[in-house]
């Protein structure tokens, strides 16, 4: 397990896992988006409708590159496998 904070555009300063470190399996992310909009948009905060969004997916090919981009807004959220 490991874990990170977004920088203030919403990126990861670094990728998540080092050069080598990805291997094929299932995995899930954990967006922890309720303690973000407190802190960004606390006026939001009662009608605050997601607390934290997880992404399972899939890793086959441990070579090709990952990106799993998550776009939030206070009603609905995306995602979807970036380039």
């Amino acid at each position: 397990m490991c874990a990170a904070v977004t920088n203030e555009d919403g990126r990861l300063d670094e990728p998540l896992l080092a050069a080598g470190e990805l291997f094929a399996g299932t995995f899930e992310l954990m967006f922890q988006v309720g303690a973000y909009y407190r802190l960004v948009q606390p006026e939001w905060t009662e009608s605050l409708l997601w607390e934290a969004v997880p992404i399972r997916f899939t890793i086959e090919r441990t070579h090709e590159h990952y990106h799993i981009p998550l776009l939030i807004a206070p009603g609905g959220y995306s995602t979807y496998r970036g380039s």
